[in-house]
């Protein structure tokens, strides 16, 4: 019996890697490709149409009457025919390269897109939304560049240089050799430039900065409601000035790196004639024909500028490969984020009670664990809150019960069942949420309900909205709930959008409730109503709920107190005051702050 081979193919990198997603529409490609380097080909044509009309004229020179003029125009329509067709294949190129990439471009978009709604939740809370923004928005695109334009001129930069050497060499070996040895020079110079491993790790930086200024900047623009109103610069916003800074103190370095490198290549290459002189000099000493000479040297002054052509579409390619190459290493590097694992064989709750069994949790590069040996149950139809200092753990315990993220040890058993062995969609399905910060999509008030149930109808989604106590602002909106949010100046309040996720989970209408600081920014006005929507939404649900208020949870069936990820107590308001511990401590001092009061003397004495 042979044994099977368990090596997982080595992934691709490099220009392997980007050959890879090109060749996801092989017909169109290898059309592209042809039509390139025929192009490439005919793009000579003229050149070698005007060497024979030189060798005409100086065959004739001085005696211009004995000029044929027939041939020479001959060779001037076989020179413009050329341009032609050269024009002609490298647009039916592009045509089949743009094909080729849009598909591409949609594939490679679709799967991105589906690959993130695949790997845990909480790989979005950890990974900015910038970098993801950056990576769909720019690095994906350029992949359609590469593809569209890069990949045909690549092929062009590749025939190209071949037909040119053979035309060099093939007119007069000499001349040839002189101007490859210019051309050699240039080359050694700029894969001297791209070629050194410094060279790439500065590429890394660059796009490693710009990355961070785009978190940054996303985050900046999410805030700056709050930089405007106190009065702030860029300057206050610490994250994107240090972004900023850092991206200058990499990019000018990098840029002046190129200085010397591109300085010589581009004198180089765009003086080949300079290599051409001192031959024709000495070529012109010896020779005895002094016409088939001057012929021979005017065409290779005329033909040496096309050589600089060449070279700077092969170092523009290069360019831009190394930029590129730099993004599908990114985009590579999330999908090589592993997905959350599916249970083979799918168990379903046979209830709704939720069991904390000894559970440790610790983010991605963290030593410090965010939960540690957790065990607590929540009753089914009851409500357990979560309460705790800043950092105890509470959203991380949020979090790991509809799987954001898998438990380090332990388990998390939602009636009876480990929630690793649910389905993922069938698991959201029986978990609704509130969360602190809330999202609303540029659409209408109807739509953006409806995300809780897709299938809901219309009256459904009123229904649920009178529950979570919107309907009545609704109503005052121009065009009530088809009202789209965002635009003609509809804005809504902080209270307002949660009184909207309210309504979603209402209308969802999920046996397993998370609220998580669900009211934590609501003005009293608003928290008055977000508790009576949290009436409507909790009746007959397990409910996990998060909260800084104690006033909020002081009703709860059971309070969980966490601190520093551990479990430090558990039970009812009453049990716990009785007891003395940390949450007689939190009460307390949450107390005393409902007491305070702002003394017009001391703010007099501080004026």
């Amino acid at each position: 019996m042979k044994q099977k081979n368990t090596t997982a193919a080595k992934p691709k990198t490099g220009v392997a890697r980007l050959m890879e997603l090109a060749a996801t529409k092989k017909p169109l490609i290898i059309t592209a490709v042809i039509l390139s380097a025929l192009a490439a080909v005919a793009s000579f044509i003229p050149h070698i149409a005007i060497y024979y009309i030189v060798m005409e004229i100086m065959g004739a020179y001085p005696d211009f009457g004995g000029l044929d003029l027939q041939r020479a125009l001959a060779f001037g329509w076989i020179a413009f025919g050329g341009i032609v067709l050269n024009i002609l294949l490298y647009f039916l190129a592009l045509m089949c390269s743009h094909l080729a990439a849009f598909g591409t471009l949609y594939e490679l978009k679709a799967n991105f897109a589906l690959h993130l709604a695949r790997v845990p939740l909480g790989f979005h809370v950890l990974v900015g939304s910038g970098k993801l923004r950056k990576i769909i928005d720019e690095n994906i695109e350029k992949i359609e560049g590469f593809i569209a334009h890069q990949l045909p001129d690549i092929v062009a930069s590749l025939v190209a240089p071949v037909v040119m050497f053979a035309i060099l060499l093939i007119v007069d070996w000499r001349f040839g050799l002189a101007a490859i040895v210019g051309i050699v020079a240039a080359f050694l110079i700029q894969a001297k430039a791209y070629g050194n491993e410094g060279a790439r790790a500065k590429m890394e930086q660059y796009q490693n900065s710009l990355e961070e200024m785009n978190n940054a900047a996303v985050e900046y623009i999410r805030g700056i409601t709050v930089v405007k109103a106190f009065k702030q610069t860029v300057y206050s916003f610490r994250r994107m000035h240090t972004a900023i800074k850092e991206y200058t103190r990499m990019v000018i370095p990098y840029t002046l790196s190129w200085e010397n490198y591109m300085s010589a290549f581009t004198t180089v290459i765009n003086n080949i004639y300079l290599f051409l002189i001192p031959a024709g000099i000495l070529i012109g000493i010896n020779t005895a024909d002094y016409t088939a000479f001057a012929g021979t040297f005017i065409f290779y002054l005329i033909f040496v500028p096309s050589i600089s052509t060449v070279m700077m579409k092969i170092m523009y390619v290069m360019s831009g490969g190394l930029q590129i190459l730099g993004g599908v290493e990114r985009m590579d590097n999330i999908l090589r984020q592993p997905r959350l694992p599916q249970p083979q064989v799918p168990s379903t709750m046979q209830g709704h009670e939720i069991v904390f069994e000894n559970v440790s949790f610790s983010y991605a590069n963290q030593e410090v664990d965010a939960l540690s040996d957790v065990s607590f149950r929540a009753e089914e139809n009851e409500i357990t809150a979560i309460v705790g200092p800043s950092g105890g753990g509470k959203s991380t315990v949020a979090h790991l019960i509809p799987r954001f993220f898998d438990v380090t040890e332990g388990s998390i058993k939602i009636g009876g069942v480990d929630v690793r062995h649910m389905e993922s969609e069938y698991l959201m399905k029986q978990v609704g949420f509130v969360f602190q910060d809330v999202f609303l999509f540029k659409q209408s008030i109807m739509d953006n309900i409806r995300l809780g149930n897709q299938n809901a109808a219309d009256e459904q989604v009123i229904a649920a909205a009178k529950a979570a106590q919107c309907h009545e602002f609704v109503e005052k909106l121009p065009d009530k709930y088809q009202t789209v949010i965002g635009t003609a100046g509809i804005h809504l309040s902080g209270g307002e959008q949660q009184r909207i996720a309210i309504a979603r989970a209402i209308v969802k209408d999920a046996p397993i409730i998370v609220l998580d600081e669900a009211t934590a920014f609501a003005d009293p006005e608003n928290e008055y109503l977000i508790q009576r929507a949290f009436e409507k939404l909790m009746r007959r649900k397990t409910v996990i709920m998060i909260a800084h208020r104690l006033s909020t949870v002081r009703n709860a069936n059971k309070i969980v107190v966490l601190d520093k990820g551990r479990l430090i107590e558990e039970g009812s308001h009453d049990e716990l005051l009785a007891r003395g511990g940390k949450y007689f401590d939190m009460w307390t001092m949450y107390t005393q702050t409902l007491d305070w009061k702002m003394s017009r003397k001391g703010a007099a004495a501080h004026a």
